[in-house]
């Protein structure tokens, strides 16, 4: 008997939340965000919002199914299954950094926060959970594959990312190296620059956007 599907719900914690944890009380972290000419107010219906996001998408899990949380900074130790489905409740960027921990589960982004959130990644609603969970796990429904991009270090360590991956020096000084097609004879071009940005089409949205739109569109 195989088993009933996973709803593994990935979130983050919300800024409210990472504020108290820096700073104690709620007091505390509205005069640290005065300070600063920032009320406190917005935070904390950014937050409120976000958790029930959360526990609205919880309760469209199907009764017959298997499901959990995960906060992004465990990702690193959380075990995905093959029957998962991963419903990212957040913003775009974390489901790019869930995907390099999944091995071809379905994803389905819900938006916390539509009008703030780009929207790229998540494009879904809370109330749509119930439906794209039962179309994530039907037979021949369609998905959208994404690319994803892979740097191997001449140690043999494998980073993957969905959006880019960065080549270069953490201090973004300027460094030499060649650029070259992967087994060909060729030694490569030569380069002196502060790095490279790798992307995918999915990064074309994010940080490479930014870059194009700094350089004038001449990245």
């Amino acid at each position: 008997m195989s088993l009933a599907p996973r709803a593994v719900l990935v979130h983050r914690r919300t800024e409210y939340e990472e504020l108290l944890a820096r700073h104690g009380t709620h007091g505390q972290a509205a005069f640290f965000l005065s300070s600063r000419g920032r009320p406190i107010d917005e935070v904390v219906r950014r937050h409120e919002r976000t958790r029930q996001a959360l526990r609205d998408v919880a309760a469209s899990v199907p009764l017959t199914w298997r499901s959990c949380q995960v906060e992004r900074a465990d990702l690193d130790r959380f075990l995905f299954a093959p029957e998962d489905v991963v419903v990212v409740v957040g913003q775009d960027g974390l489901v790019a950094n869930t995907a390099k921990y999944l091995a071809g589960q379905p994803v389905v982004g819900i938006d916390t926060d539509p009008g703030r959130n780009p929207g790229v990644l998540v494009r879904h609603r809370c109330a749509d959970t119930a439906a794209l969970l039962r179309s994530a796990t039907a037979p021949g429904d369609r998905t959208e594959e994404l690319t994803m991009v892979e740097a191997v270090a001449d140690d043999t360590q494998r980073l993957l990312a969905l959006n880019e991956i960065y080549l270069g020096p953490a201090g973004h000084q300027t460094t030499r190296y060649r650029l070259g097609l992967d087994g060909e004879a060729d030694p490569g071009e030569p380069q002196a620059s502060s790095g490279v940005l790798v992307g995918t089409g999915t990064g074309a949205t994010g940080w490479l956007r930014s870059l194009w739109l700094e350089r004038g569109g001449a990245a």
